[in-house]
């Protein structure tokens, strides 16, 4: 009889580790590497749950966009997570929104993406390259490109070149003006994008590249969210441990864009 005990409860401890295995498998973080334009790789940090997801959330960090995602001792690692994007990944990921952030596609691996790159048609490829791979992963959802800071040049340019091929477009903290060099959106014509947009702007956002006063304007014309408050500034103010990256404000931030996302109501203002 005893022997009977202890083999029901190995036979139960076995189903449990089947269980809690398949569990871990369902709920998948991985690093996907899909072919872009000809001889080039584009690798993405993926993130879902169980369930199939109702949309995906593709990231275009800001910055020169170059994450060095790699996996060590089964565990992906990142060469900076304080981007808004990245630090926020967990809040974004449940059981209706699956994650995937972009990394530097491998020819621009050694010093990131420049605004020239972001803005061209090479970057439009190999993010076609991404979403057509999520599609044939997640056939039902909804594909969202999300840009912040000078990732909102890849979102706003890729999803004018893509089309319809994507569901929705949404811009954290625009890039407004670029500098002496740069690129910025103040001239970009927003009506081009087929996919419905959203803006979401910090009110004191005091990046002098990312006025809040043009998110305001184009409000007129476009869904605008409007964050206010947060924690005391611990970084530059073009840096996300700021107003830019709506430090202290993320959660309520996320969720605000997730109820877009989703066909919800979502708050105008955050306070």
């Amino acid at each position: 009889m005893r022997n009977n005990r202890f083999a029901a409860a190995a036979l139960r401890g076995a189903w449990l580790a089947v269980l809690l295995a398949a569990a871990v498998s369902a709920s998948a973080e991985e690093i996907v590497t899909v072919s872009g334009r000809k001889g080039e790789t584009q690798s993405y940090l993926l993130m879902h749950d169980a369930s199939p997801p109702k949309a995906v959330a593709v990231m275009f960090p800001g910055g020169e966009g170059l994450l060095n995602l790699r996996s060590e001792g089964g565990a992906v690692k990142f060469g900076s997570g304080r981007n808004f994007l990245v630090r926020t990944r967990g809040m974004f990921r449940d059981a209706e929104v699956a994650v995937a952030i972009l990394d530097s596609p491998s020819d621009q691996q050694r010093a990131g993406m420049d605004d020239g790159f972001r803005t061209g048609r090479a970057h439009a490829e190999d993010i076609a390259a991404v979403v057509k791979d999520l599609r044939a992963r997640f056939s039902g959802a909804k594909i969202f490109l999300i840009g912040t800071s000078r990732g909102t040049l890849s979102a706003a340019y890729v999803g004018r070149a893509l089309g319809d091929a994507v569901d929705g477009v949404v811009l954290t903290s625009s890039v407004f003006y670029g500098g002496r060099r740069g690129i910025g959106l103040s001239g970009f014509g927003f009506g081009a994008i087929k996919s419905p947009l959203l803006f979401v702007h910090h009110v004191h956002d005091r990046c002098p590249a990312c006025p809040y006063g043009d998110a305001e304007s184009l409000g007129r014309s476009f869904p605008l969210i409007s964050v206010s408050g947060g924690k005391p500034a611990e970084s530059d103010p073009c840096e996300p441990l700021a107003a830019h990256g709506y430090f202290g404000k993320e959660e309520a931030t996320v969720t605000a864009m997730k109820d877009w996302m989703l066909g919800r109501p979502f708050p105008k203002a955050i306070d």
